[in-house]
């Protein structure tokens, strides 16, 4: 019995750690965020192509492999589903090439940003600087130069 309370112990501090809590927050909100970016495929993204390439819906694209319990020709894929048919649905597989490259160029765009903060963050002051009368390189902390003695602005 102490042992099982050992290990609940011992899940409840895993469990509670930032880390976990962190990647438990970040799949709902990518879970969340795919949904969005279907949508935007699906709903805007799409339509307007398929309008220009003649009014065609990607979604609703497929071949039919083998002809279901009802003969086909099917109109729409839902028709050949419910008929039995095996279909090859490119027209969904290209929506989903859309969601998955829109998702991953979002991805690059975050990590891109949060590279370019560290990056800000990191960089450490310069320590030295130009005396502005002989061009001699010099402390950023001096008041004067040692090359020409001038009289530094601070």
């Amino acid at each position: 019995m102490e042992r099982r309370k050992d290990m609940l112990k011992d899940f409840k501090e895993f469990a509670m750690r930032g880390n976990v809590v962190d990647m438990g927050v970040g799949i709902v909100i990518g879970a969340a965020f795919g949904a969005i970016v279907t949508s935007f495929v699906a709903d805007v993204i799409m339509p307007p192509i398929g309008l220009l390439l003649g009014n065609v819906d990607f979604s609703g694209l497929f071949t039919v492999l083998k002809e279901g319990k009802v003969p086909g020709p099917y109109e729409t894929l839902a028709a050949a589903k419910d008929a039995g048919a095996v279909t090859l649905n490119y027209g969904v597989f290209f929506n989903t090439i859309m969601s998955f490259l829109i998702v991953a160029f979002s991805v690059f765009l975050v990590i891109r940003n949060v590279n370019r903060l560290k990056k800000k963050e990191e960089a450490p002051a310069p320590a030295t600087k130009e005396c502005p009368f002989c061009l001699s390189v010099i402390s950023v902390k001096a008041v004067r130069c040692a090359h020409c003695t001038s009289e530094l602005k601070v």
